[in-house]
């Protein structure tokens, strides 16, 4: 069965791993039976922080066999999502805040079979994707504002499991299979409120992941989706 076929779905987020040590990291992550990992792009333009170059991420998919599910989070994203095609993502989504043309961006991303999505800052509403759920593989909500998770009074909106909901009834209403994905603060908590089919994609980071015992965190984190699944 394919990884995205699968339900409760677990991406780890690369820059929240040791990055002096991300190969040894990423082995312990397949080791744990992790199938993907979640490549975060930044510029320091339209989220405010830039800890992942390219040439980190082509040297790292020569490395391993993950799926990499990307996520584009820049101002200007033609030279990005071009890169990361040639790089060999397997899915990559972008920004409707920062995207002109939506439509146009999915089918291009499409035309080099890739999965493509759209992602949503938290105050950005859901009939952005009104005329474009259909092309969409994936859709990623964020939880917080992205790139601020550095900053310790950043929590979850108090408004996210009301949209995860809407967008999971419109998604359910037009019998569509587009996955919902979550990133922000993710904890076990929220894994174990929203994993058992409200959403379908769980980015994890530093609030349920300890980069200094990834194999006990993934344990955890793995029992938890057993018993949701």
């Amino acid at each position: 069965m394919s990884i995205w076929e699968e339900r409760c779905i677990i991406s780890p987020s690369l820059i929240c791993l040791d990055m002096c040590n991300l190969e040894s990291q990423v082995r312990i992550l397949e080791k744990s039976g992790i199938s993907m990992l979640h490549v975060d792009i930044l510029d320091g333009h339209f989220s405010p922080s830039m800890p992942l170059g390219l040439d980190t991420v082509r040297q790292l998919r020569a490395k391993t066999n993950l799926a990499f599910d990307c996520h584009v989070m820049v101002t200007e994203q033609d030279y990005f999502v071009d890169e990361l095609l040639d790089i060999g993502v397997q899915q990559l989504i972008f920004h409707a805040e920062t995207q002109p043309h939506i439509d146009g961006m999915l089918n291009r991303i499409h035309a080099r079979g890739v999965r493509a999505g759209v992602a949503l800052k938290p105050s950005t509403p859901l009939s952005v994707l009104e005329y474009v759920l259909e092309k969409c593989d994936t859709v990623l909500l964020m939880l917080i504002n992205p790139g601020y998770a550095f900053v310790k009074g950043e929590k979850q909106t108090v408004y996210a499991e009301r949209k995860i909901k809407d967008l999971r009834k419109m998604i359910d209403e037009r019998g569509l299979n587009t996955k919902i994905e979550l990133d922000g603060r993710i904890s076990l908590e929220n894994i174990q409120n929203w994993g058992g089919g409200l959403a379908d994609i769980f980015v994890t980071g530093s609030t349920c992941l300890n980069r200094d015992d990834l194999e006990g965190s993934f344990n955890t984190i793995n029992e938890l989706r057993r018993n949701l699944i």
